[in-house]
């Protein structure tokens, strides 16, 4: 029997370091781009594809995320005696979703933050989503990802081509394409140098898994800085079974980093329909400022 990707993992418990010190006491994934934290562009992506049950791995200072997904009855109830419908229905926007949240005590790495997950999604496949990695609203990644995990009933990342000098920050992997921007995934290797790499093809951040990634983390040793790398367990799965990736062609902004994050908040708010316009000729104005300047 075929089983549905009903759930969704949002690991979240990292430090933020590359955002200090607005991040000291904020947590990363509720840094706002336009007028949503990130995380909210996550957890709305994986509604758009009827997933109704969103787990998030949080940790420490990170009360706000819960927050933020928490019914306002003080803020709505303001909001419908002032007659503001329309900012009212935007908060309740997602109150119908099931939320839940797992802390992850130590600092261990994205595979033990979905080993976190465990109780939560029991023998069920089951979307991890990366809110820094943000994916155009009018893409639709987890969707293509979700109809091959359908058909092959495996593990699908999402893989992107990289620049070579960026290779050193992902996961690359090996593999032959067995259909148009679809790949039977033959090696992979985490965060390895350009000379050494397999191809410039890397691992984002969607991930549709099964439950056999929980064993496989519970068993391959620590990698890199002493911590459970998904990336090594999801290599165990290559020597029992099929894992597949898709080629993802659109726009990702990697908001985990300062200019990935400005270039995020740049692109959205030019399809925001209240701030596009007077935005548009800002940026106008800038252009040109920086035309004269030089």
């Amino acid at each position: 029997m075929t089983k549905k990707i009903r759930k969704a993992v949002f690991p979240a418990a990292g430090m933020g370091t590359r955002f200090l010190p607005a991040t000291k006491a904020s947590p990363k994934e509720m840094l706002p781009i336009v007028d949503k934290p990130m995380i909210q562009y996550a957890v709305e992506e994986a509604e758009r594809y009827n997933i109704k049950e969103m787990l998030i791995i949080t940790g420490k200072s990170k009360r706000a995320i819960e927050d933020h997904f928490d019914s306002a009855w003080e803020l709505e109830e303001n909001l419908k005696k002032k007659g503001k419908q329309a900012l009212l229905e935007e908060v309740r926007r997602l109150n119908h979703l099931q939320m839940a949240y797992i802390r992850q005590r130590a600092p261990l790495g994205l595979g033990h933050a979905i080993l976190c997950s465990k109780p939560f999604v029991k023998d069920e496949p089951f979307a991890v989503i990366l809110s820094d990695d943000i994916i155009d609203p009018d893409d639709n990644l987890l969707g293509e990802m979700m109809k091959f995990y359908e058909e092959y009933q495996s593990t699908i990342l999402a893989l992107q081509r990289v620049p070579r000098a960026e290779i050193h920050r992902y996961g690359i992997i090996a593999g032959n394409e067995i259909k148009k921007n679809f790949f039977k995934i033959t090696d992979m290797v985490e965060k390895p140098k350009p000379f050494s790499a397999p191809s410039d093809i890397a691992i984002i951040g969607r991930y549709i898994l099964t439950p056999d990634i929980f064993h496989a983390i519970e068993t391959v040793p620590l990698g890199k800085g002493g911590e459970m790398q998904l990336t090594d367990a999801l290599k165990a799965l290559l020597k029992k079974g099929s894992v597949f990736g898709y080629l993802f062609e659109g726009k990702r902004y990697d908001a985990g980093d300062k200019v990935g994050y400005l270039k995020a908040t740049v692109e959205l708010a030019l399809k925001h329909p209240g701030v596009v316009n007077e935005f548009k000729k800002y940026l106008s104005s800038k252009i040109l400022d920086i035309k004269k300047e030089r």
